[in-house]
């Protein structure tokens, strides 16, 4: 069993940068592909990052690349999701994710994600 809790939302300008973290416990973060999932108003939960288990593979969605960036610190047990240049658009609910089936990445379906954080409230204001 893992258990995930997100931290570091909040209320921001338009261009400003947000860093979200991700407290894993209960298993190493090592023995997960880890996402992290937005969700805005109204509309489905995408993924918009991933890391692969050893850190040697990442993945970003298109509206994301070249802004967010996804990391790990493995002495802490923490993954993290540095954003940058925010737009409107990416108001919304992230949500961190494990995935402990490790043959395949990126899996960018909420059902192929094992466990969850609770969300944090990213809100862009223009």
């Amino acid at each position: 069993q893992a258990q995930l809790v997100e931290s570091g939302g909040g209320l921001v300008q338009a261009g400003d940068s947000l860093r979200l973290s991700c407290a894993v416990s209960g298993r190493q973060i090592t023995t997960f592909n880890m996402g992290w999932f937005h969700q805005a108003p109204g509309k489905e939960r995408k993924i918009v990052a991933a890391l692969m288990w050893n850190g040697k593979n990442d993945y970003y969605g298109d509206s994301v690349k070249g802004r967010f960036t996804i990391s790990r610190d493995l002495v802490r047990n923490m993954v993290y999701l540095q954003m940058t240049s925010l737009r409107s658009e990416d108001t919304g609910v992230y949500s961190c994710a494990a995935d402990a089936y490790l043959l395949t990445f990126p899996d960018s379906r909420e059902s192929d994600y094992d466990y969850w954080g609770q969300g944090t409230q990213v809100t862009v204001s223009s």
